[in-house]
């Protein structure tokens, strides 16, 4: 039986290889697929998660296991589930809220 992945949850990753400005190494991020579409395929869409607190309105505020990060919502991708590595957490609501309309605003308009 394989694990249970849930939209919202953080996982590491590891991202590499990576080109260009791509983001890379392992690092935490965040399923946005929706169950329904991950739970039937090999793939889960993810958005990467960031220590680096720089002011861009595509990050948004996040607290994964006790440490600030940003998530960085234009660096969305799709991802083989076999890069999924430790379940870190879930999402808070506000936060889930935040990351969904920063993700509408982008793929949206």
């Amino acid at each position: 039986m394989g694990r249970i992945i849930n939209q919202y949850d953080v996982f590491w990753v590891k991202l590499d290889p990576t080109q260009g400005s791509e983001i890379a190494k392992t690092r935490p991020c965040v399923v946005v697929s929706p169950n329904e579409v991950h739970n039937n395929l090999h793939n889960v869409i993810v958005v990467p998660i960031t220590s680096s607190i720089v002011s861009d309105p595509c990050r948004i505020d996040c607290y994964i296991a006790g440490k600030k990060g940003k998530m960085v919502a234009y660096q969305i991708r799709s991802i083989d589930k076999s890069r999924l590595g430790n379940f870190i957490g879930t999402l808070s609501k506000n936060e889930i809220e935040e990351l969904r309309d920063s993700l509408k605003k982008m793929l949206c308009q």
